[in-house]
């Protein structure tokens, strides 16, 4: 299988690195010719769970230097959320006839394309791995986590297995007949995990040692969750049951509740948020395919979703620089939650 990885960035760099390293035809994709050249140069090496890998000879090139002649049965769609919107016709045109794009992004992104495509280019997936790039080519693997993939209209295909086993051999891959519930399952985690971490400049397991990053917490997942339920998703279980205990129709007691948080702060409280990541190098975040995403369902189907409204102007402030990530959010945030 000819994969092309587009995006090297710490998700698609430390999965090319073990890719590579495993002997899977790989070639990267970066931003540019001067992203590329550094690649070159420099190599990949990952570190952290999982083990330390280097790749030293990698074949990369800028995205608008491949063409035709070398057809790729497997692109992986690594970058930004936007940008995976903008790259995926761009590429389409470098399958081979049985060929498939395979975005990992947060939200809704799979689903766009696939309707911009069709459904027989591009498949569903997400990642659950938690990673860091230290600075271009060097990365750190924060978790145990696997990439979830899947047909968007459900079941499981013949290609979607084939897709699996050539990426398993690098990295942990699960297939889900149920993709758009797991994608949804993420979801309520990437709004309530990773975009309150990074407007509190903290993880998950530092933010949630304060009263007010505890009620937060709670507003946003379920708010989020509300959505996904009143617009008929059959959630799936990731790492924890995506609903916690004391939700009606979940016959857990409210005193689990506490349990249950701590296995989501087991999971993900650790890992360095990939949005504070995008504010620190004044990137563009995926906040409008997150916590904005579940804002615009939720005005669509009648949902109340106030916090995750106010969540996604506070980062779109941040991103303009009227705004910094602080520690005092959370009393800000809390402060308006009605008790």
């Amino acid at each position: 299988m000819q994969i092309l990885i587009v995006g090297i960035g710490a998700l698609g760099g430390t999965i090319a690195a073990r890719a590579i390293r495993t002997g899977l035809p790989v070639r990267l994709a970066a931003r540019n010719t001067d992203s590329a050249n550094a690649l070159r140069r420099s190599g990949l090496r990952v570190s952290g769970i999982g083990g330390e890998v280097r790749a030293d000879a990698i074949d990369v090139a800028a995205v608008e230097d491949y063409g035709k002649r070398d057809p790729f049965d497997l692109i992986l769609l690594a970058t930004k959320a936007q940008d995976a919107l903008e790259i995926a016709p761009r590429v389409v045109g470098l399958l081979a006839p049985e060929g498939v794009i395979l975005p990992i992004q947060n939200g809704g992104v799979a689903r766009v394309l696939a309707d911009r495509l069709g459904e027989d280019k591009v498949l569903g997936g997400f990642s659950n791995l938690g990673a860091t790039m230290v600075e271009p080519g060097v990365y750190e693997q924060k978790n145990a986590g696997q990439l979830l993939i899947g047909e968007l209209a459900g079941g499981v295909s013949e290609r979607v297995e084939r897709v699996a086993r050539a990426l398993g051999r690098a990295i942990e891959v699960e297939v889900s007949s149920n993709l758009t519930g797991a994608i949804w399952s993420k979801l309520l985690i990437n709004c309530s995990v990773t975009t309150l971490g990074a407007l509190c400049s903290q993880t998950m397991r530092q933010y949630m040692e304060t009263e007010a990053g505890k009620k937060v917490f709670r507003r946003t997942y379920e708010e989020a969750l509300s959505v996904a339920l009143a617009i008929g998703t059959r959630l799936e279980r990731l790492a924890v049951d995506p609903i916690p205990p004391g939700w009606p129709g979940n016959s857990s007691a409210e005193e689990h509740y506490k349990s249950w948080v701590e296995a989501v702060i087991a999971f993900y409280g650790d890992i360095k948020p990939s949005m504070l990541q995008d504010f620190e190098r004044g990137r563009t975040t995926e906040i409008d395919f997150i916590n904005g995403y579940v804002a615009t369902l939720g005005r669509a189907s009648g949902v109340p979703v106030p916090m995750n409204a106010t969540i996604t102007s506070l980062v779109h402030q941040i991103e303009r620089g009227v705004l910094q990530p602080t520690r005092d959010r959370m009393n800000d945030l809390a402060a308006q939650i009605a008790d």
